[in-house]
């Protein structure tokens, strides 16, 4: 089975965690810490805004069954692109909207994804979403991982995460995984 990388920050990784899993040919998400100067950074000091470090899923995929167009086509729809370091109430520079390329081609393919929804004026402002090479990826703590599975009912699941994903149902229901 082929399978390639891909890393992405939109925001909270239990969102983006919870969006992605959802996906036909996506066969491991783990949230995460990159693209920041602390060694081992852990949770508190990503939080606390001080290790310089997004708030990132790595996902495992199979580019014969999902294309990283239709994962970038998602990555958009389903988080903010235009606000600087935010996402809602989710504010710092943890929560940035990112892109972390893995390959020239994720690269060409990011810019010109980004520069087609800038000029489609479908957003009402331009898209800040920073596109760069992925660097050390940082598994976040076992806590984290599939967050919205195991915490449907609280609250910020509710809040949060359930309308993105109610997005992703209506837009874009050939994508799912079949119960």
């Amino acid at each position: 089975m082929n399978t390639a990388k891909a890393t992405f920050a939109g925001g909270c990784f239990w969102c983006t965690e919870a969006v992605f899993r959802q996906l036909q040919g996506v066969t491991a998400v783990i949230p995460g810490y990159t693209d920041g100067h602390l060694a081992e950074p852990d949770y508190e000091s990503v939080c606390r805004g001080d290790s310089g470090h997004a708030e990132a899923i790595e996902l495992h995929y199979q580019p014969d069954t999902i294309s990283y167009a239709t994962l970038l086509q998602v990555f958009f729809l389903t988080h903010d692109p235009t606000t600087l370091n935010r996402q809602g109430n989710d504010v710092g520079t943890q929560y940035r909207s990112a892109i972390y390329t893995h390959d020239d081609s994720q690269q060409q393919q990011a810019l010109a994804f980004i520069q087609q929804l800038d000029a489609s004026g479908d957003y009402p402002a331009a898209i800040v979403t920073e596109v760069k090479p992925a660097s050390h990826f940082y598994p976040a703590e076992v806590y984290h991982h599939d967050y919205y599975a195991r915490n449907q009912s609280a609250g910020y699941c509710q809040v949060v995460i359930a309308p993105k994903l109610h997005k992703l149902y209506r837009s874009a229901p050939a994508l799912l995984k079949s119960s």
